[in-house]
């Protein structure tokens, strides 16, 4: 699996071609010279970092995804847990919740969640 890290920038840009897609390459280079001050060539440059990520596509100057937004973080999600914790779910729970007290409703949701997978 690709790594699909994206820097603090590289966020803003996609979330812009996220919110208007899909979108001319023309017109995303306005909008991100309107929104974080970027030169034609800098937002043509990201842009085909994130295409080769896999994240989005350019076909003859139209931007859509190859990822939605939610297909990102989840695919994200799984690399960061498979990176730092061996890809084991409950040694990731288990440090995040040293720190972060859950509350009744976070737990309840959990349950439901691991409920609902088991009847898979």
């Amino acid at each position: 699996m690709k790594e699909l890290r994206m820097g603090e920038l590289e966020a803003r840009f996609a979330d812009i071609i996220w919110e208007n897609e899909p979108i001319s390459s023309g017109e995303l280079s306005k909008l991100a010279f309107e929104a974080l001050n970027w030169k034609k060539t800098t937002a043509f440059t990201v842009l085909r970092k994130l295409c080769d990520k896999g994240i989005f596509q350019n076909n003859h100057g139209t931007v859509t995804h190859v990822l939605t937004k939610d297909e990102y973080k989840s695919r994200r999600s799984e690399q960061f847990v498979e990176n730092t914790f061996n890809g084991s779910l409950p040694a990731f729970i288990a440090a995040f919740t040293t720190k972060k007290q859950l509350s009744k409703e976070e737990i309840a949701e959990l349950r439901r969640m691991v409920d609902e997978f088991e009847g898979k």
